[in-house]
């Protein structure tokens, strides 16, 4: 028998028992997840880059495009936005206390801050769709587009954007932003259905019983990953 089979005789596999990392198995696939879902994200802001230099001279400023603001009449440039990624931050923060709290096992505490995350979120969500509203709409002035009309192309005043012309630009910035933006806000959503059923086992006590509040923290990664995205989106989609 050779020296390295030898060695490998006298060292015990590994029996499946405890994870060699010292990680939960919902911990690791759920940063298996995340990482794949990071991926996308990167395609789509790259995409995004890509077509925004290649047109630079015809491309739509973000400053000028989202400048309304609930309540005001006037323009403020990316005041709105700036309020929406406040408010899912704050939400980032308030998921840190819940987990905090879990680690504590004070059912209260993390009953309190999940509620508050799940607000959070919702805010969040009403706000995206706020936006995506007056985007849509568009305009009071409108813009003179040259658009594709029964099938032969006419210059005509539009209102708004959809996914075949855009009063503000380029027909592909509203594409890039209904899809980067809605594929952002669908994982908002769906991390406040999450949060919201976790939040009914913490409120019945399940966790409790179990003597662990992992699930609170797995939901934490979910929803720490959907903030970070979120600074990405804003910093390229609006900023730059």
């Amino acid at each position: 028998m050779s020296h390295d089979a030898a060695l490998n005789k006298s060292k015990p596999n590994w029996g499946g028992g405890v994870s060699p990392f010292g990680i939960s198995y919902g911990k690791m696939y759920m940063w298996f997840f995340l990482i794949s879902d990071a991926f996308t994200f990167s395609g789509l802001l790259s995409a995004y880059g890509f077509m925004r230099h290649k047109y630079p001279d015809v491309w739509p400023n973000p400053g000028d495009v989202f400048t309304h603001f609930p309540f005001y009449d006037g323009h403020i440039p990316l005041a709105y936005v700036g309020l929406m990624t406040f408010i899912l931050i704050m939400s980032s923060v308030t998921m840190v206390l819940a987990v905090e709290a879990g680690h504590r096992n004070d059912r209260k505490a993390v009953t309190r801050w999940m509620f508050w995350t799940i607000v959070g979120g919702l805010a969040f969500v009403g706000s995206q769709a706020w936006e995506w509203y007056h985007f849509i709409v568009g305009t009071e002035h409108g813009a003179i587009r040259n658009i594709l009309v029964d099938g032969e192309w006419k210059d005509t005043l539009i209102h708004g954007a959809n996914l075949s012309y855009n009063e503000y630009g380029l027909p592909v910035f509203g594409d890039f932003f209904f899809f980067i933006t809605g594929f952002h806000g669908f994982h908002v959503f769906s991390g406040v259905v999450i949060n919201f059923i976790i939040f009914l086992n913490v409120l019945n006590g399940t966790y409790e019983k179990r003597g662990h509040y992992e699930m609170v923290e797995k939901v934490g990664l979910y929803w720490h990953f959907v903030d970070l995205v979120w600074v990405f989106v804003f910093t390229f989609f609006y900023l730059l």
